[in-house]
């Protein structure tokens, strides 16, 4: 028996209202390369991960608080200086969300409208 896996994931795909912004945000965000950019797609790549973005008529955001489940998912982001990359993201175009879950997560909402959470990377072994 092979210890290959017979499937991986190459690549987690978001819904959007502007694919090129959102992959420029998280392009920005992380490092990571724009790789592939086009009429209602893109995809950035980094660290033998890929992310893609589709745009979609009449896209609507999930919502934060989350009480009715319209949140789907959301990336966790584990960061050297949480402030730095909480800064930075704000620069970039997300915004600082209310309410917070406590001293150790920040979640911040995407120019996309993505919910997306900073912890310290020391939690994360």
């Amino acid at each position: 028996m092979s210890d290959t896996p017979a499937v991986t994931i190459g690549m987690i795909n978001i819904d959007c209202a502007d694919a090129g912004a959102t992959a420029k945000f998280w392009s920005a965000l992380t490092g990571w390369e724009v790789v592939a950019s086009g009429d209602g797609y893109a995809m950035v790549s980094g660290g033998g991960l890929n992310l893609g973005f589709g745009s979609v008529p009449d896209y609507r955001p999930p919502a934060w608080p989350n009480e009715h489940g319209s949140k789907q998912f959301h990336l966790d982001l584990a960061c050297s200086d949480m402030a730095a990359t909480e800064a930075k993201a704000v620069e970039l175009g997300a915004t600082v969300v209310d309410p917070q879950p406590g001293e150790t997560w920040r979640v911040l909402i995407d120019p996309g409208g993505h919910p997306f959470c900073l912890t310290d990377a020391k939690n994360w072994g």
